[in-house]
């Protein structure tokens, strides 16, 4: 069986879902309210007020849902934004860590409590590099870092 639709991801707000699409969108190219939809009169929640808000955000299609406050985000799930250099970084950096909280390693926290991985695109590789020298002088480098810094990322990488 296959599906003709790719996946979306649904977000659950407690009241702020339309608030969250709003910045979502502002914060990434590419991006679209599509439709707000709220309650109907003898629903569960107040008729008019908002249920979801399905967008786009960097072509990737979202529902932000508003349900309340029975579940909340954790680390346990987060959306990685591989950028191209220093500049794609600082700006995804401070636009997401506004109202919310920077962390290690490249990772922070909106003000929604959503957690993101800003991370420097050629870092996976690195790490990954089979030259373990290379390999663990990226990683520690990292390692060391809240916001990343891509030229002394590529700095610890060449081993300068």
């Amino acid at each position: 069986m296959t599906t003709t639709d790719a996946f979306t991801t649904c977000l659950w707000f407690d009241g702020k879902a339309e608030e969250a699409a709003h910045f979502y969108v502002s914060v990434f190219k590419d991006s679209a309210i599509e439709r707000v939809v709220r309650w109907p009169e003898g629903g569960p929640g107040p008729a008019g007020a908002v249920l979801s808000v399905e967008f786009t955000a960097n072509g990737q299609r979202f529902v932000a849902l508003d349900a309340g406050p029975e579940f909340t985000f954790d680390e346990a799930v987060s959306f990685q934004i591989h950028c191209a250099g220093q500049q794609e970084i600082d700006h995804y950096w401070t636009k997401l860590t506004e109202g919310g909280e920077g962390g290690p390693c490249g990772w922070l926290k909106d003000r929604y409590g959503l957690s993101w991985q800003v991370v420097y695109a050629p870092l996976p590789d690195m790490i990954a590099d089979p030259d373990p020298e290379r390999a663990g002088r990226a990683l520690r480098a990292m390692m060391g870092m809240g916001k990343l810094d891509a030229a002394a990322l590529e700095r610890a990488y060449a081993g300068e």
